[in-house]
């Protein structure tokens, strides 16, 4: 293994970036954070049409809130310079030759093949075109788009994920990596920046495991280094489908504003379909040290909105108020007192920015719930003076229920229904003194306060 490693997340800022996308940017950057190396963002964004800013700043949003900082950043788009030059030298090493062909002849031809029960790869008619023959297309308006003449063999590789894997090259159309209007399509670029840059290790999801031959190629007939490959499996919809950025639901973004902690969302995005189990991991180092490419399941990896509704509850269950102090300070939840708060009802939230619903509990108005009114008469006879504390509520339930002889349920479910107005809530030794002997009186009495 190199001495320090580099490697990349490279995503198009054509969406929001979805839990799917979380899965190889976290693999990336906790294997260089485990292996001592850096991790660059490339913005592959040669698409010209569909990227956008919005979605160039909501990356970089979106990783940072996964707790992931990049080392190095470019944007492609910003190095079209050394993609003419590559492919001005595999022009004139005759590996990018010119095509004239429209989409709809390529898929007349490929329908052709298909027919005849051959495999619909490009059949290379250009590279028997004369030069008389390419200026007569040019002469109708035509303009080419460029292909990479690929060897006809086997390109193998030890892959980190999958072992040993190889692609036959010899049943794939030459790719193109020019567009007819000379933009390029994705393989070239990436290829002429992980050479630049010294990328040492490509992880990536196993849909790309095909294009591992043709850049393997790419790399070669350029005189580059080629990096080592790793193809994780992907994560899918928990019905299996796959994921795409149509998926608005399961952005990233979406998932932040709907109060998910980014702990749960990576352990999650990483650990599933992995060797370990699926818990919530609140350290960075720790979830780095978890992850081994050659121990990930080659089977599909299920995202459950379900498993992750679990693991976020288990985070705030656990979370110490230094962690959720200043939240707690937006939700209206008084600094003074907090300490005594969150813990009161940490264990109730599956979100953080639930307390919100508990802090209106406490401090109203509350619309009491008087089930059983003789009851809840002489209970608030019953109630103690202020000021409350930890054992004012057994003090005050023991004589509740040495003078009825209610006990368990029908002691405590209905002072629960006057006091909060729920059938459910956090243990009321603790709420009880932050809701005060005065405001407790009043619901008591049936008033909504």
């Amino acid at each position: 293994m190199a001495a320090s490693p580099l490697v990349r997340f490279a995503p198009s800022p054509t969406g929001f970036l979805h839990i799917g996308n979380a899965r190889p940017a976290l693999l990336n950057a906790l294997f260089a954070r485990r292996e001592g190396g850096r991790f660059l963002l490339r913005l592959d964004d040669t698409d010209r049409e569909r990227s956008t800013e919005e979605f160039a700043a909501a990356v970089a949003e979106d990783l940072g809130w996964l707790g992931i900082a990049p080392d190095l950043f470019f944007r492609q788009s910003e190095r079209t310079a050394l993609y003419d030059a590559a492919a001005k030298r595999l022009k004139a090493a005759g590996r990018l030759y010119p095509c004239y062909e429209t989409p709809e002849e390529l898929e007349r031809r490929r329908k052709r093949q298909l027919g005849r029960g051959l495999p619909p790869i490009y059949d290379r008619a250009a590279l028997a075109l004369t030069e008389a023959d390419r200026a007569a297309l040019e002469a109708e308006g035509r303009r080419p788009h460029w292909r990479f003449k690929l060897d006809h063999r086997m390109v193998a590789w030890n892959d980190l994920v999958r072992g040993e894997s190889h692609v036959d090259c010899a049943s794939l159309s030459d790719p193109v990596l020019v567009r007819a209007d000379g933009s390029y399509l994705y393989t070239l670029p990436s290829v002429v920046d992980d050479a630049e840059v010294g990328v040492t290790h490509v992880i990536r999801g196993e849909d790309h495991v095909t294009n591992t031959g043709v850049q393997v190629q790419l790399f070669e007939a350029l005189g580059a280094a080629v990096p080592a490959f790793g193809h994780h499996n992907l994560l899918t919809t928990a019905d299996g489908e796959g994921l795409s950025k149509r998926l608005g639901h399961l952005s990233l973004r979406s998932l932040r504003e709907a109060g998910y902690e980014p702990e749960a969302v990576r352990s999650l995005a990483v650990l599933t379909g992995s060797a370990e189990a699926v818990r919530p991991i609140a350290s960075l180092d720790e979830l780095a040290s978890l992850v081994d490419l050659a121990h990930l399941s080659r089977a599909p990896a299920r995202f459950d909105p379900a498993e992750l509704d679990g693991m976020n509850a288990r985070l705030v269950h656990e979370m110490p108020l230094d962690a959720v102090r200043e939240r707690l300070a937006a939700l209206g939840v008084p600094a003074d007192q907090a300490e005594a708060f969150w813990p009161a009802v940490r264990a109730n939230l599956s979100r953080v920015a639930e307390a919100a619903d508990w802090w209106r509990v406490v401090t109203g108005p509350v619309t009491p719930v008087i089930a059983e009114p003789d009851f809840i008469a002489g209970a608030a006879r019953l109630l103690p003076e202020a000021p409350f504390d930890a054992g004012t509520w057994k003090v005050w339930t023991d004589a509740v229920k040495a003078e009825t002889g209610a006990k368990g349920r029908a002691l405590f479910m209905p002072l629960r229904l006057a006091l909060t107005g729920l059938d459910h809530g956090p243990d009321l030794s603790a709420l009880l003194p932050l809701i005060g002997r005065e405001r407790a009186g009043r619901r008591l009495a049936g008033e909504t306060a």
